[in-house]
């Protein structure tokens, strides 16, 4: 699926193109399924934070098999189930990839499921587990905020992990369910009640120990206002479409501290190509995450797949907001 300018899914096509290039330390991947999610919608629209060169194949995950490695190349050979996290070029048939950037897939998630284990779950991982994030810890209370998204949801089940009493928010009685479904200790939906008064009631008035926020804007705002002292909290995304600003006075007050996390450092998406300074960090934290999937711990949810012609469809869906979980692109 190709984008050509800048616009909404409407715009791509379905073109034949050359296979690309293999370089030095990549490997060429036979993809699976792909991944789309909101911030491939701001991609081919030209508002992300990145923009790659027209024209280009939308799509920064994939699962699929290795078919060709590069000169270079010291983890993967030919035949080894993958998931990888791409520049671009995901919704396709075929695809290259930097190894650093490729990991073994768990051997109990199929590949439509296993395109979460790119960026979700990493994304929630790092940041729920590194010390200069949330560091979540035993017996912390932890609001997850969107738990019914596929950033959300993977949130919901590591905190569990990790120990702690996870309350999420979701929209809607179908995606309450399925936030209480992935193990949420309680789930408030937000369009039925204030989700910070009735954070102040589960905690006795104290607040949550730690925030995760893919959403921003006013509840960015309102998770500061049901925080405990010496709280974390980290803004994922702005899916709400509203960047917040941050009111230092409630910082001080509270002793709160606000965490940013931005995966896309650590795999080479931003002006500072980190991948290969980080990778030994990268590759701990996805053995992680695979030693979960494999012991049961994290299970995967994708909502429903579309053909790779049905592209456009599938982030469609994402922008209705009907999704839970993720939505997959299967290349047959």
């Amino acid at each position: 699926m190709i984008c050509r300018r800048w616009g909404g899914p409407e715009d791509l096509a379905l073109e034949e193109v050359a296979p690309p290039p293999l370089k030095d330390g990549q490997v060429r991947i036979r993809i699976k399924a792909a991944g789309v999610s909101f911030a491939t919608t701001l991609v081919i629209a030209g508002k992300y934070q990145r923009k790659p060169p027209l024209p280009f194949a939308p799509g920064t995950e994939c699962s699929g098999v290795v078919t060709e490695v590069g000169p270079g190349c010291t983890r993967l050979k030919v035949g080894d189930e993958v998931v990888a996290v791409l520049d671009w070029g995901g919704l396709a048939e075929e695809t290259v990839a930097h190894e650093v950037n490729v990991f073994p897939k768990p051997k109990t998630v199929g590949f439509v499921e296993a395109i979460q284990l790119a960026i979700s779950y990493p994304t929630s991982a790092g940041s729920l587990t590194w010390p200069h994030v949330l560091d979540v810890q035993k017996g912390q209370t932890l609001l997850v905020h969107a738990a019914a998204g596929g950033v959300g949801m993977a949130a919901v089940e590591i905190g569990k992990i990790l120990g702690a009493t996870v309350i999420a928010t979701a929209g809607g009685p179908r995606k309450v369910a399925f936030a209480k479904e992935r193990g949420a200790d309680h789930v408030i939906d937000y369009r039925a009640a204030d989700f910070r008064d009735e954070v102040l009631k589960l905690t006795g008035g104290r607040g949550v120990d730690r925030v995760y926020d893919p959403v921003g804007g006013e509840v960015f705002t309102q998770s500061l206002r049901c925080m405990a002292v010496e709280a974390r909290i980290c803004p994922i995304g702005f899916a709400g479409g509203t960047i917040p600003q941050v009111p230092a006075n409630i910082l001080l007050v509270k002793s709160i501290a606000v965490m940013g996390f931005n995966y896309g450092y650590y795999v080479g998406w931003s002006p500072h190509d980190a991948r290969f300074e980080e990778a030994d960090r990268t590759f701990a934290l996805m053995e992680r995450i695979r030693g979960w999937c494999e012991a049961g711990l994290c299970r995967p949810h994708v909502d429903r797949t579309y053909r790779l012609e049905e592209a456009s469809q599938a982030m469609q869906a994402l922008l209705e907001r009907s999704v839970t979980g993720r939505v997959a692109v299967t290349i047959e």
